[in-house]
C-alpha cells in the first residue's frame, strides 16, 4: 500500500532510469566531461595499483583538445588522462567492484552512476516532502523537473563522482531537516557528512550548513550554548574523523599543507583557459555576456565536452520556461510576505528549509564564481548542488502561476512585451518570428491552463514531466548521437 501511495515518485524514478540508460548506452564512449580521467582512477584501484597520485603529464591540454575535437578516435589512448587523481576516493572505491564485474567496460560504470543519480532524485523528493509534508504532489513536481533536466540526465549517466556527491549531499540535507525536528541523531548527521568529505571537495560547504542547522535547532528549541557546542563537537568531530583518513594520506603523499592535493593538482594542470586572459582578449562585458549564455545553456544541455549545442529555439523555449518559474516564485515569496512575513507566513519547518536550501545555493554560487575568477569554466553542471532549491522554486512558482489573477497579469505583461518586440523588429527590418511565436504560445497557454479545473492539475504536472522526458530523448537522438558520431 505504501508503494501505491507513492506511485508518482516511483514512476518518475523508473522513467529517469529508462531515459538515463539510453544516455549511458548511446552516448559515445568518453563523450562526457572528464570521463576518461574518472575511469582511469577506478582502473588504478581495480588493477591493484592503489590510490593514484597526481604527477606531471597527467594533464596535457594539447592532447586532450585533439581527442575532443576528433571525437576520441579508438587508435588514441586515454590512459594518460589522469588529472582527477586528486579526488577523494569514495566513489571510485564503490565503483571498483562494478569494474571487476563488467571487465572494465564503460557502460556498467555509467549505469552504476545512474543508480546513484536515482538515489539523488529520491532524496531531493524527500527534501521537498519535508517542506510540504501534506502535499506530496509538490515534491513530485519539483523532483521530476530536476530529474528530467537534460544535462542532469547526461551527467548522471556518465562516469564521474557527481552522482554520489549529489546523493550524499541531498541525503544529508534531508537528514538535516529531520534533525531540526529532533528526528535525526547528530552522530548520523556527522557520519553522512564525513562520507561527503570522502567524496568531493565541492560538497565541503556542508560543514558550514551543519553549523547552521545546529544553530537553527538551538534557536527554535531554546537549547543552551553548551548544548550547541556539544552538538557541533559530535557532528563535526564524526565528520572530520572520516575526512582525516584521506587528508592524512594526502599530507604523506603531497606534503603539508596540501591536505586536498589541490596545490599539486593546480601545478600539474596547466594550459587551461584562464579568465584574465579571456577578459583581456574579449573585453569585460562581452566576456560576461558569453559566460552567462554558456552557463544557462550548459545548465539545461550542452553536451559532450561542451561541443554539442542545441537548436537556439530549444534554448529560447527553456529560457521562457525558466523565466516563468522565477516570476511565479517571486510572486509566491511576495504572497508569503504579505501574509505576515516569512516568520508568520511559513511554518517553522518551511522557514528552516528555506534557510538551509538557500544557504546551500549561496555556497554553490560562491564556489562557482570563485572558480571562474581564475579558470574559464562556465559549465552549468557545477550549479547542480543547488538543485533542491531549484526544485522547490519550480514547484512553488508553477503553482503560483496558476492563480487566476497572476495568470492574467502575466499574460498581459507578455502581450506588452510581444508588441514592443514586434514594433522594434518591424522598424529594424529584423522580425524575430520564432521568438515571437514561442513567446506568444506561452502567453496564450498560461491563462488557458490556469482556468482549467483544479482536478486537472495532476494531469498537467504529469504532462509537463513527460514533455521534459521527451526533450531528454530528443537531445540524445536529435543532437548528441548524430553530432558525436557523424
Amino acid at each position: 500500500m505504501q508503494i501505491m501511495k507513492k506511485w508518482p515518485a516511483v514512476v518518475i524514478l523508473v522513467v529517469f532510469l529508462i531515459v538515463g540508460t539510453l544516455y549511458a548506452v548511446y552516448t559515445p564512449i568518453w563523450q562526457a566531461p572528464d570521463e576518461p580521467a574518472h575511469y582511469n582512477y577506478v582502473r588504478s584501484l581495480a588493477e591493484g595499483r592503489g590510490f593514484p597520485v597526481m604527477a606531471p603529464g597527467d594533464y596535457d591540454q594539447a592532447y586532450l583538445s585533439r581527442l575532443t575535437s576528433e571525437g576520441f578516435p579508438p587508435e588514441f589512448s586515454v590512459a594518460s588522462l589522469e588529472y582527477e587523481d586528486h579526488q577523494p576516493p569514495l566513489y571510485y572505491l564503490l565503483a571498483t567492484p562494478v569494474y571487476w564485474l563488467g571487465d572494465g567496460a564503460v557502460i556498467p560504470l555509467r549505469l552504476f552512476s545512474l543508480l546513484l543519480g536515482a538515489v539523488a532524485i529520491a532524496m531531493l523528493m524527500a527534501i521537498l516532502r519535508e517542506f510540504w509534508p501534506e502535499r506530496p504532489g509538490m515534491a513530485w513536481l519539483g523532483g521530476g523537473i530536476v530529474a528530467f533536466i537534460p544535462q542532469f540526465v547526461a551527467m548522471m549517466a556518465a562516469i564521474n563522482n557527481d552522482a554520489l556527491t549529489l546523493a550524499l549531499l541531498w541525503l544529508w540535507l534531508w537528514l538535516a531537516l529531520r534533525y531540526l525536528r529532533g528526528k535525526t541523531s547528530p552522530w548520523v548527521l556527522g557520519g553522512v557528512l564525513g562520507l561527503l568529505l570522502l567524496t568531493k571537495s565541492t560538497a565541503y560547504g556542508a560543514v558550514l550548513l551543519a553549523v547552521l542547522a545546529i544553530a537553527l535547532r538551538a534557536r527554535r528549541t531554546g537549547h543552551s550554548l553548551r548544548w550547541s557546542a556539544r552538538e557541533v563537537l559530535i557532528v563535526l568531530g564524526a565528520a572530520l574523523v572520516l575526512g582525516a583518513l584521506w587528508w592524512t594520506r594526502n599530507v604523506g603523499v603531497y606534503g603539508w599543507p596540501d591536505v586536498m592535493g589541490l596545490i599539486h593538482h593546480d601545478a600539474v594542470v596547466t594550459g587551461q583557459p584562464r579568465t584574465p586572459d579571456w577578459i583581456a582578449r574579449d573585453g569585460l562585458f562581452p566576456f560576461l555576456g558569453g559566460a552567462l549564455r554558456t552557463t544557462f545553456r550548459s545548465f539545461w544541455g550542452q553536451f559532450g565536452w561542451m561541443g554539442v549545442v542545441l537548436d537556439a529555439r530549444i534554448y529560447l523555449g527553456l529560457a521562457i520556461f525558466s523565466g516563468l518559474i522565477v516570476w511565479g516564485a517571486v510572486w509566491r515569496l511576495a504572497a508569503e510576505l504579505r501574509a505576515g512575513g516569512l516568520r508568520t507566513g511559513l511554518e517553522a519547518r518551511q522557514r528552516d528549509g528555506l534557510l538551509l536550501l538557500g544557504a546551500s545555493a549561496l555556497i554553490t554560487a560562491a564556489l562557482f564564481v570563485g572558480y571562474n575568477l581564475t579558470f574559464v569554466q562556465h559549465q552549468g553542471r557545477y550549479l547542480f548542488t543547488a538543485l533542491p532549491l531549484v526544485g522547490l522554486a519550480a514547484a512553488a512558482g508553477l503553482e503560483q502561476l496558476l492563480d487566476h489573477k497572476l495568470a492574467v497579469i502575466t499574460a498581459l505583461c507578455m502581450l506588452l512585451t510581444l508588441l514592443v518586440v514586434g514594433i522594434v523588429g518591424l522598424l529594424s527590418g529584423d522580425l524575430p518570428l520564432w521568438s515571437m511565436a514561442l513567446f506568444g504560445t506561452a502567453m496564450i497557454a498560461l491563462p488557458v491552463v490556469a482556468f482549467l479545473p483544479k482536478t486537472w492539475r495532476v494531469l498537467l504536472g504529469g504532462g509537463l514531466l513527460l514533455v521534459l522526458a521527451a526533450l531528454d530523448v530528443w537531445c540524445l537522438f536529435g543532437f548528441i548521437v548524430p553530432i558525436l558520431t557523424g
